[in-house]
């Protein structure tokens, strides 16, 4: 089974931290999102995967070199989430490809959804869930009729998870800025069955400074150990953590620190006596 990571944008809702790091590599416990992104695609039997970059790309260079089974689509231009899907179109083949963000963290199946769509003969699958902030995707029963409302149906939020038979890419222009919606949007005024596949499961994106700080207080109150501490971390005497505390590997904290639901990145120094909340620190 193909998938591919859509990975290759600005990031700027995170400026200034996506000006260091492209937004899918910000770390997530002290590990980047979008090599939790992988592994969870390949522990779903997702054998090929495709990851398009541009902002910062040779980030992603770095990180995924000589990793096999991995195709980097480092693209010159920004094109969009179907220009990229587009560009990536011949090496598709035939059968249906499983498309993911790579801004956004959950415990879905996805193996699930892909043997899901086989059985639903349907051209694409768009994974839903009700999520009043995004809900903008119309749906009757299991069918998308509109990305607008619709009176009488049913509002969903896209999770930015779909599988699609490649054969639709085919109607976007290569190589210009394209979204995927306004290709689907073509394919449902043509009749395409665009199909519905509501969940209830746990899911995040990272859209800001603020969601990415909700991202680890919510897997620390999973674990149940508010404080993360990377490997090599440097720990000044004195130092005191609050409520929730990542810290990535190599950081040093200063005697004296105070720290309070923040992030440290790997690398990052907190000086003596400092005192961080509710921030990123890089």
């Amino acid at each position: 089974m193909k998938a591919m990571i859509l990975a290759a944008g600005f990031g700027t809702r995170l400026n200034p931290y996506s000006l260091l790091r492209p937004k899918p590599l910000f770390p997530v416990l002290d590990e980047p999102l979008l090599c939790r992104t992988v592994r969870q695609l390949q522990d779903h039997g997702f054998s090929e995967i495709i990851i398009n970059a541009h902002h910062l790309r040779q980030q992603f260079v770095k990180l995924f070199q000589g990793k096999k089974k991995i195709r980097l689509q480092l693209e010159d231009q920004i094109l969009g989430t179907g220009g990229g899907l587009r560009l990536a179109f011949e090496s598709f083949g035939k059968d249906p490809v499983l498309v993911v963000n790579g801004d956004i963290c959950h415990n879905i199946d996805l193996a699930a959804v892909y043997a899901g769509h086989l059985n639903s003969g349907a051209d694409a699958t768009l994974v839903l869930h009700d999520y009043p902030r995004f809900n903008k995707v119309s749906v009757l029963k299991d069918r998308i009729c509109s990305f607008g409302k619709i009176p009488g149906a049913r509002q969903l939020a896209f999770t930015g998870i779909h599988v699609l038979d490649p054969a639709l890419l085919a109607v976007i222009p290569p190589n210009v800025f394209y979204n995927i919606i306004d290709c689907l949007r073509y394919w449902i005024a043509q009749g395409a069955f665009i199909r519905s596949r509501l969940i209830d499961n746990w899911w995040t994106d990272m859209g800001s400074p603020a969601d990415y700080l909700a991202l680890h207080e919510t897997l620390l109150c999973r674990l149940g150990k508010p404080f993360y501490l990377g490997s090599n971390v440097e720990l000044g005497v004195d130092t005191e953590f609050h409520d929730w505390v990542c810290v990535g590997s190599g950081a040093k904290i200063g005697n004296g620190a105070q720290l309070s639901r923040v992030v440290v990145w790997d690398g990052a120094e907190v000086e003596a006596d400092a005192e961080f909340a509710d921030t990123i620190v890089t």
